[in-house]
């Protein structure tokens, strides 16, 4: 009875919350396999130049986008267009015509892959440094004074506290124009500095402060986990004569593996969905995300019409790419818990 009733309850909630995320989700992809576009009409437009005596006037026909007199809308139709929207934003004949003539060059001047090399480039160079700088953090606390952790920690916990968009432009704000650390590094150099002139030091930057930002919450992680570590263990290594370093890598990083694993699922999703950092660092004219490519195509042009099924398509492929990198830890994580259950 107790079941029935704890079934009655639970089932709707899970059902609504199930349908709560799929509903975006199937609506996307839906959407991407559609295209919906103003009703257009050509009218005559008669424009008059200035003057009384010597006024002239041209007629030509303009086309205008058809308002619904109920609504005040604009009228739209919806066309079923299957994959032409994945091929607009893919251009593979672009692709093939470029390696066709080994041209690879050409193929970063396509919007969508330029955006996916970096995308990549960002999560999968971030990923170690935000692991290893998080450990050694953790480590060093883990090893100070009891007096000195708290201020420490408190410390390292700022640039994760900070609003991602507001981390990014400080650091922009100290390397743009005539920033504290350009002209710092213009007086010792003696030349003139312009880092976001080209997309390599814009990149280089976006590195630097993803590692900045993400690093405490990998030092939060760690630092829980080593509370946990068997100092029986660890006090027989020592006996044993195994080096600080031989003790970090064969009972430490063991211990702290499912840490390690977690932190790069987390780090994984949010990497590849980078996009704050292409807002605050500026970056639109020489560096671009997935996530920042799907926004732009929803951004109106000059007309107002927004190009929502390539947004849909574009964030599909995005969805795509993250289930991807995510096979490998996740495929780890089941080895491990079946492992565990053995």
């Amino acid at each position: 009875m107790k079941f029935k009733t704890f079934f009655w309850f639970v089932a709707p909630s899970v059902f609504m919350m199930l349908l709560f995320i799929a509903a975006p989700l199937v609506s996307v992809f839906l959407q991407s396999f559609q295209i919906t576009q103003p009703v257009l009409q050509q009218v005559e437009v008669e424009t008059c130049t200035p003057g009384f005596l010597t006024q002239t006037c041209t007629t030509e026909l303009k086309t205008i986008p058809i308002i619904d007199e109920a609504t005040g809308k604009t009228l739209t139709t919806t066309e079923w267009v299957g994959l032409q929207s994945y091929r607009n934003v893919l251009q593979m004949d672009k692709v093939w015509a470029a390696i066709g003539s080994a041209n690879f060059g050409d193929i970063w001047q396509i919007d969508f892959w330029k955006a996916l090399r970096f995308t990549l480039m960002f999560t999968l160079i971030t990923l170690p440094l935000v692991i290893g700088v998080g450990l050694a953090i953790a480590l060093a606390v883990n090893n100070a004074a009891k007096s000195l952790r708290g201020p420490v920690i408190f410390i390292s916990l700022l640039p994760f506290i900070i609003t991602p968009v507001i981390g990014s432009l400080s650091i922009y704000w100290l390397f743009v124009g005539d920033g504290i650390l350009t002209a710092a590094l213009e007086r010792w150099t003696g030349q003139d500095i312009a880092m976001f002139a080209q997309a390599w030091t814009i990149e280089l930057l976006m590195y630097f402060y993803r590692v900045w930002h993400v690093a405490p919450f990998a030092f939060v992680i760690f630092y829980a986990g080593l509370q946990t570590v068997n100092m029986d263990t660890l006090e027989s290594a020592i006996i044993d004569g195994a080096s600080r370093f031989e003790r970090l890598r064969y009972v430490i990083v063991p211990h702290l593996m499912p840490l390690i694993i977690f932190i790069a699922l987390i780090h994984l999703m949010d990497c590849y969905r980078v996009f704050e950092e292409i807002v605050g660092f500026r970056s639109q004219a020489h560096v671009i995300s997935l996530q920042w490519l799907t926004y732009d195509f929803l951004v109106p042009d000059d007309a107002g019409n927004r190009a929502v099924s390539r947004a849909s398509a574009s964030a599909m492929l995005t969805m795509i790419g993250i289930v991807i990198l995510l096979i490998l830890p996740l495929r780890r994580t089941w080895r491990d818990h079946k492992g565990g259950a053995h």
